[in-house]
């Protein structure tokens, strides 16, 4: 007898190909489009044994992504996503169930994209959500059968550092305004809004990476980053999904100040 287990898998090599905008600057719709390949990898271990629907996933950016040659997500940006179904092993050689569905990426200006896991939209209520795949776990004999009820499946197991392909899920029109300071080739130092450019940089830095920054209130963008600050007092605020707020007031004068922050896991 053959003992079948629902998986939801991660699918880790499909070819992204960035789109190519005809020409180049602002002049050009100023649009994410839909269907906008990201390379996502995951951050931490995911298992059907310890997981629970409605936990968040996140996810890191690693490929930077432009419109018109404007930078619209840094590399290190965060993802998120969110456990839809989770069940561990059971009884009866019955194996767990893992469903993840990939839900928005953060931009450089701070808003969310929407994401889904099918380069074509489904045009359901469910086009982030992954697909599956069944996957044989054991051969029982019957001689052995009654040895069989006490028999457990596999429990689901996503590795940390596991890469996938998400892809944006409608087109987004974006303020030109609200980019124009993001220098064409900084990858992950996006986070330099107009707003708090000046004669201080940090550089701030998170275990684990691709936490979100936010100084003075304001996103900023994910770690690791530099950002430009006016001298003086600032507030200081690394998150990420799953981990405690890490915050620190800060009073700047001059020159590149390395911040390190150690987050914690929440409980």
């Amino acid at each position: 007898m053959f003992s079948f287990v629902l998986v939801t898998l991660l699918p880790s090599n499909v070819a992204l190909a960035q789109p190519q905008a005809a020409g180049s600057g602002l002049s050009q719709p100023f649009v994410l489009q839909d269907g906008t390949p990201l390379k996502l990898r995951l951050n931490r271990n995911l298992s059907s044994a310890d997981a629970h629907t409605g936990d968040q996933v996140d996810f890191e950016v690693l490929e930077e992504v432009k419109v018109n040659n404007v930078l619209i997500i840094p590399k290190g940006a965060n993802a998120l996503g969110t456990v839809t179904e989770a069940q561990a092993k059971r009884r009866m050689a019955r194996g767990g169930k893992l469903g993840v569905n990939i839900d928005y990426v953060r931009l450089v200006d701070g808003e969310k994209a929407a994401l889904r896991a099918v380069k074509e939209g489904s045009g359901g209520g469910h086009s982030g959500a992954m697909t599956g795949a069944m996957v044989a776990t054991s051969l029982v004999v019957w001689p052995a059968a009654p040895f069989f009820l006490f028999m457990h499946g596999k429990d689901i197991t996503i590795p940390k550092g596991t890469e996938i392909a998400a892809y944006v899920n409608g087109d987004m029109p974006l303020d030109a305004v609200k980019f124009q300071a993001a220098p064409a080739g900084a990858a992950g130092t996006a986070a330099a809004a107009p707003a708090q450019g000046g004669n201080v940089e940090l550089e701030i830095a998170s275990t684990p990476a691709g936490a979100e920054i936010e100084i003075d209130g304001n996103f900023v963008g994910s770690t690791p980053s530099t950002v430009g600050v006016n001298a003086g007092q600032h507030q200081i605020t690394v998150k990420k999904a799953g981990y405690r707020n890490w915050e620190r007031k800060m009073t700047t004068s001059s020159g590149h100040i390395k911040v390190a922050a150690d987050l914690e896991r929440a409980r």
